[in-house]
């Protein structure tokens, strides 16, 4: 039986209680009527206040543990996955062959094609790569540069792996495979090398085709594919934030620098999908696997990776490993993936779901809703945030990473990247001939002549008419002043956006 399934057996929790309080047919009477999970809290409450303090240690320790247990009672059955990485055997696995939707984490494939070819000497990390019009359609996430902008290989990949772009998941496609089709083909070809047999992929970004699937095993063996085929590219699927000019983009997988030991992978999310997640763990010489499907959020599915991963990391779990299953002995149940669109961006759903979905474990209530912070606080970590026990602002692994645009020995300016800003003409007082001027610079279209208040007020319709290619309408003759007071009406108000938003504002943000 999986672990989310399970609920702590109840005699185990009175053991652990009769060492504590000497009341053992009390705890095993209690058993017989009362629920295991909702007495979990007070259980550890009354365990910690019981015991000495030589033995509180040990007893917090136990705590612990049984929470991190009962913590994925509640958790959907969706697939989970945990795996050693060097012996491929299984620590725990729910629904491991079951077909699901990979959404981003279809990048994964995406890179290693792209490594390999690097691996073949097809194509070098330095070489150009070029912004296609198919690549700059892509829906968001992406870094929205205009057809023709170039850049190197090892910056789309940067760029893929912490924005999650899939504009640059198409523009590596087509760099290194010649076109999308020929790269989606060498991505099929090296899943069934590798024995992904659960695996179809039918676009390099994971953005939504009925016919794009894999399973949690499958992921688990294309991650041990990226780890030990490729070690010295171990930093890219690490990299916390990079930087292009003075903007910061944030890595998706909250798990970086804020779960000790987390050096990957990949985040993924389509409302079909819900939140997905590959990630892995080092700590001693011990490195970890673990795979989360289907999500119903950014929190859950960052909470559920480290409760996961620090499961796997209990010293009691080294006893037991030598006798674990291995990958190969999950078979695939086969069937249609779960759409999870209903449940992840239904009626129901108070806000829209996305992929920078903001992780809000370290909220300001500082209440203890989470599992990390249920199972922190079973051990005895007191604090406004006790979830920082397993999850809390580390100092940062590395610097933003700087990534450019044009090739390494002549970087070009990032703005020159962006399609350009489309200016509004600036109006200009009766008469004001340097105004004049300037707006006839800045658009190359003639200022709207002056009239009353109303006509000098709608700018943003006049720019979108001015995209649309139709020639603004002259705004009717100024009636002739009839007192003083009027003339300050004749005045055009302040330019507005059309939709409330500054047109100078960055066309990306940090983060996504």
């Amino acid at each position: 039986m999986a672990w989310a399934d399970r609920t702590v057996p109840r005699r185990c929790l009175c053991r652990v209680q009769m060492r504590a309080e000497h009341r053992w047919p009390s705890c095993r009477r209690r058993a017989q009527r009362e629920p295991a999970v909702p007495d979990l809290f007070r259980l550890s409450a009354r365990l910690r206040a019981a015991v000495s303090p030589a033995r509180g240690a040990l007893v917090r320790l136990l705590s612990a543990t049984a929470l991190l247990c009962a913590a994925g009672a509640s958790v959907n059955a969706a697939p989970v996955l945990l795996v050693e990485a060097d012996t491929g055997r299984v620590l725990e696995q729910q629904d491991a062959g079951k077909p699901w939707y990979p959404a981003s984490v279809t990048k994964l494939m995406t890179v290693y094609v792209a490594l390999n070819a690097v691996k073949e000497g097809r194509i070098s990390f330095d070489s150009l790569l070029t912004v296609s019009p198919l690549a700059a359609s892509q829906q968001p996430s992406k870094m929205g540069f205009k057809p023709g902008t170039q850049l190197t290989l090892e910056n789309a990949l940067r760029m893929l792996m912490v924005k999650s772009a899939n504009d640059m998941a198409v523009v590596i496609a087509e760099g290194v495979g010649g076109s999308m089709p020929a790269f989606v083909e060498e991505m099929n070809d090296t899943a069934e090398r590798l024995g992904m047999a659960g695996t179809h992929y039918n676009n390099p970004n994971g953005l939504p085709d009925p016919g794009q699937i894999t399973t949690a095993r499958d992921l688990a063996v294309l991650a041990r594919a990226l780890i030990y085929h490729f070690p010295e590219q171990e930093t890219l699927f690490r990299i916390p934030a990079m930087r292009l000019g003075k903007v910061v983009y944030r890595n998706y997988n909250r798990l970086i620098d804020r779960y000790p030991g987390a050096d990957g992978m990949k985040t993924g999310f389509i409302c079909s999908a819900g939140f997905n997640l590959v990630a892995t763990a080092t700590r001693g010489n011990k490195r970890l696997i673990a795979v989360i499907l289907g999500a119903p959020s950014a929190v859950a599915r960052t909470e559920q990776a480290a409760m996961l991963l620090e499961k796997g990391f209990q010293p009691s779990w080294s006893i037991f490993a030598s006798a674990a299953p291995t990958l190969n002995s999950i078979q695939d149940t086969g069937g249609e993936p779960t759409d999870m669109k209903p449940y992840i961006c239904g009626g129901k759903r108070k806000e829209l779901a996305s992929e920078n979905e903001d992780d809000a474990i370290f909220g300001a209530s500082g209440t203890a809703t989470s599992y990390a912070t249920q199972a922190a606080a079973a051990a005895g970590f007191s604090g406004k945030n006790p979830g920082a026990a397993l999850l809390q602002n580390l100092p940062p692994s590395m610097p933003p990473v700087d990534v450019f645009i044009g090739p390494k020995n002549a970087p070009l300016p990032p703005e020159s990247a962006f399609p350009a800003e489309e200016k509004k003409p600036t109006a200009a007082k009766p008469g004001d001939k340097k105004a004049h001027g300037t707006a006839t610079a800045s658009t190359g279209t003639p200022p709207k002549p002056q009239g009353n208040a109303a006509a000098a007020r709608p700018n943003a319709t006049l720019s979108n008419s001015e995209k649309m290619g139709l020639k603004p309408q002259p705004a009717p003759a100024p009636k002739p002043a009839q007192k003083p007071a009027q003339a300050s009406a004749d005045k055009p108000k302040p330019k507005t956006q059309g939709n409330g938003q500054d047109d100078s504002a960055p066309a990306q943000k940090p983060g996504g």
